[in-house]
């Protein structure tokens, strides 16, 4: 989210010297994306962040993929992935594409023996089930259920939470993470027609300043490999900073719909957008205020993208039997729309209390082992009706 944004102490100018109250230099360092063209930061370091004590063994963490190429709609129990210990463990890839990586995830305990470093990926963490702290160098990022946390890749983090209830949905975007294009001005602001604004953005407080010496483990990924570094400085030894990247929150519960006389098509609920996807919010509002209006999608041909929906709470007016959790992929090529009955139930209706997360992806998905093994096989047939 481009805003200006700082935290703890920093020099008047950049690339000047700034001193320890002991005489020693703090250690400058620029964090920047997209070479030297995009969103960056300047961090101070209590130590160089290039204090490297030993690295591991590397592994492949890479999804297996299991169906590469499919046309068949297709669902998936996400609250069927069984909750595990570790942050990392339990994170289950489930559709994948060069764009982006889509994962569920029900940790059972916070991070404390290690931090991690997507270094290939932003992440969005849209928080189902749970509370607790993001934890950052940047600082900390209180979240509760309808959070997205939007992590820039190279952020070292800890997740900690608050009990062991929790379900996360999670996107790798190989791409930066950004709010949609046509609600910001030349200048980056969110314009008046934005379904939310700057003061919805929950950005880090309370900088923290690490200043230890040790053995600090973290686990950084690059081109499906997790490498186990150690460092000799805490990584969260930031003493200050300032800039447009770094982690940032906002809750779907502030994401103000649009509606209108007739049935909105999904654009108006784009949240984000990447490289050749966008993530949109369905959220509870008023239904179309046409006399003749039917509330309920039109059948749609999905001829350039595939549709992903993940079902987080109430009532869906266009599905019957949706569970907490619930996937559903509808791949680019065939139709799909609403199941039989529900279009004429719809009409008449004033509002929806619908909540969920829309991931539209112009290159296809493919599904992995982990998708298979809590997919309902049946899905594609719920559309069936008696037909002589």
């Amino acid at each position: 989210m481009p805003i200006y944004h700082t935290l703890g102490n920093i020099p008047p100018k950049r690339h000047t010297v700034f001193r320890k109250p002991n005489g020693d230099l703090y250690a400058e360092e620029l964090v920047s994306t997209e070479g030297f063209s995009s969103l960056y930061s300047l961090v101070y370091h209590c130590h160089p962040p290039t204090i490297v004590k030993s690295i591991g063994e590397p592994y492949n963490v890479e999804p297996k993929i299991a169906r590469e190429k499919h046309l068949r709609h297709t669902s998936l129990i996400g609250f069927n992935v069984k909750p595990e210990d570790d942050y990392l463990k339990s994170r289950k890839p489930v559709l994948v594409n060069s764009d982006l990586h889509i994962s569920l995830a029900a940790p059972k305990k916070s991070m404390t023996d290690y931090f991690y470093k997507n270094s290939q990926a932003d992440e969005v963490i849209f928080i189902h089930e749970g509370t607790g702290k993001l934890k950052t160098g940047f600082g900390e990022i209180s979240f509760e259920y309808g959070d997205y946390l939007v992590i820039p890749r190279g952020t070292i983090y800890q997740l900690e939470f608050n009990d062991e209830n929790n379900r996360l949905f999670i996107v790798e975007s190989f791409s930066p993470i950004r709010t949609p294009k046509r609600y910001r001005n030349a200048f980056g602001q969110l314009e008046e027609h934005s379904p939310f604004c700057e003061r919805d953005i929950k950005r880090p407080e309370n900088l923290q300043t690490f200043d230890e010496f040790g053995e600090f483990k973290v686990l950084i990924k690059k081109q499906g490999i997790m490498y186990p570094y150690t460092y000799g400085t805490h990584p969260f030894d930031f003493v200050g900073w300032d800039g447009f990247h770094y982690p940032w929150a906002f809750s779907i519960h502030n994401f103000e719909p649009i509606t209108g006389r007739l049935h909105q098509p999904p654009p108006v609920h784009q949240t984000f957008e990447g490289h050749n996807f966008v993530i949109c919010s369905f959220v509870p509002r008023k239904y179309d205020y046409h006399p003749l209006a039917i509330p309920a999608p039109y059948n749609h041909s999905n001829v350039d993208s595939d549709e992903v929906l993940y079902y987080v709470d109430g009532d869906f007016m266009s599905r019957k039997s949706v569970v907490k959790g619930q996937i559903t992929l509808h791949p680019g090529g065939i139709p799909h729309g609403p199941h039989p009955g529900t279009v004429e139930k719809s009409i008449g209706k004033e509002k929806t209390e619908e909540l969920a997360v829309m991931i539209d992806p112009f290159r296809p998905l493919m599904l992995t082992e982990d998708a298979l093994s809590i997919e309902d096989e049946s899905y594609h047939k719920s559309w069936q009706v008696n037909v002589e």
